[in-house]
């Protein structure tokens, strides 16, 4: 079994039952079991085409005995049944899943990154994941602890945590 960090976001419709009804989705497979849902956050669209609405992200952990390409099949199979068409890179959409962590496994093949290319860079996706992981999380390949990711991520900004959720939160599941 395996520890594994999903990021959950989307910008059209109802995103938060979106959002809400991919962790239920995943709930249906006897093999996953979530153990924790992060606050939600309220963020501008970072890339794609301009003036996409704001994006509602969260992250959830899950414990799985799927390999990372399984997991990866299970998290395009929600997003598809959850009307997810992909229709232009980073542009809006209705629900969003991204395998962000699986355990310690690195994996660098079509169509398939773990870790997250950019998951050091992105303050909407490192602050749900610091909601339900430990700090001293080590993030492949080097180890750096999520803690010391997440405080350059921040430094980079020019904001403090406590700024980043005040200015995004936007509740629970």
């Amino acid at each position: 079994m395996r520890t594994s960090y999903i990021a959950l976001g989307g910008n059209l419709g109802d995103v938060k039952s979106s959002l809400n009804l991919a962790v239920e989705r995943l709930l249906d497979e006897p093999i996953i079991r979530v153990d924790a849902l992060s606050g939600l956050y309220r963020t501008r669209a970072v890339g794609g085409p301009a003036g996409q609405p704001d994006y509602l992200n969260a992250v959830v952990r899950i414990v799985t005995s799927l390999s990372a390409r399984e997991l990866l099949g299970r998290c395009l199979d929600v997003e598809r049944s959850l009307g997810r068409i992909r229709v232009e890179r980073w542009g809006p959409r209705t629900v969003d899943l991204d395998l962000l962590l699986h355990g310690d496994a690195i994996v660098d093949d079509p169509g398939l990154t773990v870790p997250h290319p950019r998951l050091r860079d992105r303050l909407f996706v490192l602050v749900p994941l610091a909601d339900v992981a430990p700090p001293a999380l080590p993030l492949p390949p080097d180890g750096e602890p999520l803690a010391t990711a997440l405080a350059a991520a921040l430094a980079n900004e020019g904001c403090s945590l406590g700024d980043f959720r005040k200015q995004s939160a936007a509740g629970r599941f």
